[in-house]
């Protein structure tokens, strides 16, 4: 057991099996360059950014491609050096068809990338970094894909004590942000720095779950010692790595209903996000790959990948040697991660990982089993850490009553970690309810 283990911890959760073995151990990986590279120019929540090429235009890898839409956008950058193809639609991981760019790499480049003009930490001013943040596209590398300059930029009458990076990991299957706090850990800590100075933040904590004891020693080795940072430990219980779970575990800060990190002084940046904020910066680079582990039981070629934005779906579980009879993909974890229903879709910024699984690992971890009506046994309620009640509300929504779940039984307050439909004994499927739900309450407040 590790020292200084976090005594306290959110309540409920759960504890679904890890199966993070097969690949925590294995360095991160180049992935290969796809034939073609499909960038969407709406990789973040927000305005999509605007090309600023065309087609025919022949591009360098880390270029520039795309520039920020406002405020609520990020930049883009060319994954490769090639030609741009085309601009055209293609599919998204909501089932949407989404503007992107079609980039041709050239076989024969070296793939170098160029410095661009650095954001030197010492001169840089607090604005001048979160400029540089957007500029670098960066965005919530840990799923959640929200443009960074916009949570480190306080609204008015708000101030920030402490910053978290958020190394916590608790998504089965995945290590990506496990091998980046072993393989970058300057990165993260020079990461820490820009962020510390952009917000004002008086104090830092890096958060690991138990179950990585080789991540925090190595932290605990190298952390500069004129730094205000601990690395603290986190119990291994899911969801620790939701940002609520982790500043109600680290701080005993419980954020409102409706509210944000920022309403109870804190921040929550993920570690592998900190991690290329380190990294790009002092060279003045934009993010153009990121680390996702491809694992599940139907993948061959298991491991932690630096894989070029863009690259499709299909192609990297082909270069994995995935198994012919897969018949559930996860981008991302399969408790959060969204299922896939095209396998062209292009691994984006917000991508942490492909988890695969072929017909009969399915049927042995849900038997297609048949939904039965909710018997009230409130498992789901005792699991819930939001304290919200999912069998209330997975009853509303099948009545449709979407302004009642919203207003009554706070739906909009829920994250979807799933953990309510991982233990409903009669097999409904919560989470996928409270998701279109949600999404009637917007498309409802909309049209008011």
């Amino acid at each position: 057991m590790l020292n200084l283990v976090q005594k306290d911890s959110f309540r409920n959760g759960i504890h679904p099996p890890e199966m993070k073995d097969e690949t925590s151990h294995l360095a991160i990986r180049r992935f290969p360059f796809a034939p073609t590279l499909v960038v969407p120019l709406s990789q973040h929540l927000g305005k999509p950014a605007s090309p600023v090429v065309r087609a025919g235009q022949e591009v360098t890898r880390g270029q520039t491609i795309a520039e920020p839409d406002g405020f609520m956008s990020v930049a883009m950058h060319a994954p490769a050096s090639g030609v741009v193809r085309k601009i055209a639609l293609a599919p998204g991981i909501g089932g949407n068809m989404v503007e992107s760019i079609y980039i041709e790499p050239h076989p024969a480049s070296s793939q170098e990338v160029d410095d661009g003009v650095p954001c030197m930490l010492e001169t840089s001013t607090p604005d001048e970094i979160i400029g540089a943040i957007q500029r670098a596209g960066i965005v919530g590398l840990g799923g959640a894909a929200f443009p960074t300059h916009v949570k480190l930029k306080a609204p008015e009458g708000k101030t920030l004590d402490t910053l978290i990076i958020n190394g916590v990991e608790c998504e089965p299957y995945l290590t990506t942000d496990h091998r980046v706090m072993l393989e970058q850990t300057a990165d993260i800590f020079t990461g820490i720095r820009y962020l510390m100075k952009a917000t004002g933040a008086r104090e830092c904590m890096v958060a690991v779950e138990a179950n990585k004891p080789d991540a925090v020693r190595k932290l605990r080795k190298v952390c500069p010692p004129d730094l205000p940072v601990t690395v603290r430990v986190c119990p291994v219980k899911y969801p620790q790595g939701a940002e609520k779970m982790v500043i109600r575990s680290l701080l005993d800060r419980e954020i409102p209903s409706g509210g944000l990190p920022v309403d109870v002084g804190a921040i929550c940046v993920n570690v592998a996000t900190t991690a290329e904020i380190g990294r790009l910066l002092p060279r003045g680079r934009g993010i153009q790959e990121r680390v996702i582990t491809i694992g599940g039981p139907g993948v061959e070629k298991k491991g932690n990948y630096r894989i070029p934005i863009g690259t499709t779906v299909r192609y990297a579980l082909e270069e994995c040697g995935a198994s012919k009879d897969i018949s559930r993909v996860f981008l991302g974890g399969p408790m959060m991660g969204p299922s896939v229903s095209n396998l062209d879709i292009p691994i984006t910024k917000g991508t942490s990982g492909i988890t695969a699984f072929t017909d009969a690992q399915m049927d042995e971890a849900t038997g297609h089993k048949k939904i039965y009506a909710c018997i009230h046994c409130a498992r789901c309620v005792e699991a819930c850490p939001l304290f919200l009640n999912p069998s209330q509300l997975g009853i509303l929504a099948k009545k449709e009553e979407y302004e009642r779940m919203a207003q009554e039984f706070h739906l909009m307050d829920c994250f979807e970690c799933g953990a309510c439909s991982y233990v409903c004994p009669s097999h409904i499927p919560l989470v996928q309810y409270f998701r279109l739900s949600k999404k009637m309450v917007r498309k409802l407040s909309a049209a008011k």
